[in-house]
């Protein structure tokens, strides 16, 4: 999908207060950045920030972290922190980071992060991009390099295409599932709580299925 370049995005990502800035300076004190030792979370392609946003308020007993690699994306969940900060509303327990995921091993140490989401990730179909998927057993295995040993992946999609191919890849990569679901809103216990992304609110209101895991090593 070719994104629009906005003018600006780069600059105001750069200079904004809620971005972590030079990250890979703060691996290993990545806590440092809230002032506290809670929990950390973070969005795998996060977006516009909907779901993270939510998520924040929420819990303000954890802390999370959206990573975005595309400036012009990242500062649309800006501009909304921006527009709640305006009203005092904007939580104080979100960040972001501007980054491409594969490099999030040196930005992050070893059980530095105790969840990760991943959510309408993109599917990259053509079989010679499947190790770039972000449920695809290359990024498991990148993701064991800072999650916490008890920590677990969270993953929702409306494509049934990827949501297989990444449950294939689970024993490959060393994981197992602890939750599965291949209707998401229809699963009373799963669906609880549930916190929707845009593309999730747009794809369920065409009927649209929502299929979700939850796993662990």
């Amino acid at each position: 999908m070719r994104l629009r370049n906005i003018p600006g995005a780069q600059e105001a990502v750069e200079n904004s207060p809620y971005v972590i800035h030079e990250p890979e300076k703060k691996k290993g004190n990545m806590r440092e950045v809230f002032g506290n030792q809670n929990p950390i979370h973070i969005e795998i392609g996060m977006g516009k920030g909907q779901f993270l946003t939510e998520m924040a308020k929420q819990n303000p007993q954890i802390n999370y972290i959206g990573i975005e690699l595309y400036s012009s994306v990242l500062l649309r969940a800006l501009q909304k922190m921006d527009a709640l900060q305006e009203k005092q509303e904007a939580p104080g327990n979100l960040r972001f980071m501007c980054i491409d995921a594969r490099k999030l091993s040196e930005v992050f140490a070893q059980d530095e992060i105790d969840k990760i989401y991943l959510n309408f990730s993109d599917p990259w179909p053509k079989d010679r991009h499947a190790k770039r998927r972000l449920p695809s057993k290359e990024f498991l295995k990148l993701y064991d390099t800072f999650l916490k040993k008890d920590g677990t992946v969270e993953f929702k999609t409306d494509n049934r295409g990827l949501f297989d191919f990444a449950i294939e890849e689970l024993p490959q990569a060393g994981w197992e599932a602890k939750a599965i679901t291949y209707d998401l809103h229809h699963d009373t216990v799963l669906n609880e709580g549930n916190v929707m992304t845009e593309y999730e609110e747009k794809f369920s209101a065409k009927g649209n299925p929502i299929c979700k895991y939850i796993i662990c090593r």
